[in-house]
């Protein structure tokens, strides 16, 4: 397939978004107006000295990059305008549904309040849903570099917000902090009504996604590459339809893995397992969800049927309910009829 007529097929997807953590949306432009807005001084002196600072050996070196962006965010407009210049990306994309994570602690850290941070964003998805016809999850994250403690009082703190949170997950650090460290504040997050999800198997062992499933009871796992290493497990996600949230840029920008024609969608794919491909932190990898696409299709020969299953999966993996699930797929169904 030519790659104009792919970039085209790939546009008029209509696509959900299941991985993008809210931060990690952070263009360098506007890290540079905002910190001019809020008086802080940035150890980059020019947007292309930053721009040039998002080469990445690890997810360590990533991370310390993202928590330093994050200090800029310090009012509810800030976190409004970083949430809105997101959204108004992705529905450019054709993307209709998006399951977004916030990361509380790496503010509240800072002495800024949850609420602050949370009305922020909100407000953002809601102007989305109303102008842009996206609509919307929310998912909190523990970071998985501090104690089970401190997300225990992010759990707290989120209580009075419960009715606009849908989930928890786990992210941050992912070597040496397996899920296993978390059991207590994911059951008590299960009791607040809050669905499950974890990052997993993405820099660490197939342990960790069992650890996930096992342990935390997760009805979703993020990331969750290396559990082509154990075929037991591949077993336990099939008989599950257990889905997995891919983020191939992040994958290849992080060192996951070192090309993305070794990403392992296709094989997943293959085997029925439900893949899907997200964009994770896309101001930080060099990509939205078309880029996403483009560059795992260009480099694994990906045909029609296998977009058009990731397509669908992305909105089967979703916390839709049922009848929004069947009216989305629908809509990829009748958009891929229409290319014959």
């Amino acid at each position: 397939m030519e790659s104009s007529q792919l970039k085209e097929i790939i546009q008029g997807i209509p696509k959900a978004e299941l991985h993008l953590h809210i931060e990690g949306s952070f263009e360098p432009e506007l890290m540079f107006e905002m910190a001019k807005r809020n008086n802080i001084t940035l150890d980059y002196d020019s947007i292309e000295s930053l721009k040039k600072a998002y080469k990445f050996n690890n997810l360590q070196e990533f991370l310390d990059i993202y928590y330093t962006g994050a200090q800029v965010l310090i009012h509810e407009q800030d976190f409004f305008d970083l949430t809105w210049e997101y959204l108004t990306k992705v529905h450019s994309q054709n993307v209709v549904h998006v399951e977004i994570f916030f990361d509380p602690q790496t503010h509240t850290d800072r002495g800024i309040g949850f609420d602050v941070v949370i009305n922020g964003i909100r407000k953002a998805l809601e102007k989305a849903k109303q102008e842009l016809g996206i609509s919307f999850k929310l998912i909190m994250s523990y970071l998985r570099h501090l104690s089970e403690e401190k997300a225990f009082k992010t759990l707290e703190q989120s209580i009075p917000f419960k009715d606009w949170i849908d989930g928890v997950g786990l992210d941050s650090s992912e070597m040496g902090n397996p899920p296993s460290k978390f059991v207590n504040v994911f059951k008590a997050s299960a009791e607040q009504g809050y669905k499950l999800v974890a990052h997993a198997g993405e820099e660490g062992p197939a342990d960790y996604i069992w650890e996930a499933l096992d342990l935390l009871k997760v009805v979703r796992i993020d990331h969750g590459n290396r559990c082509l290493d154990d075929e037991a497990l591949v077993q336990r996600l099939l008989d599950e339809n257990m889905a997995l949230t891919l983020c191939p840029l992040s994958n290849v920008e992080l060192k996951v893995i070192q090309k993305m024609e070794e990403h392992p969608v296709a094989k997943m794919l293959k085997k029925g397992i439900l893949a899907t491909i997200h964009s994770d932190d896309p101001a930080y990898f060099g990509g939205y969800m078309n880029e996403n696409y483009y560059e795992t299709a260009k480099a694994l020969n990906l045909n029609k049927d296998q977009l058009k299953q990731l397509a669908i999966n992305g909105f089967e993996a979703s916390w839709l309910s049922s009848e929004e699930k069947v009216k989305h797929i629908s809509r990829v169904d009748a958009y891929f009829d229409s290319l014959h």
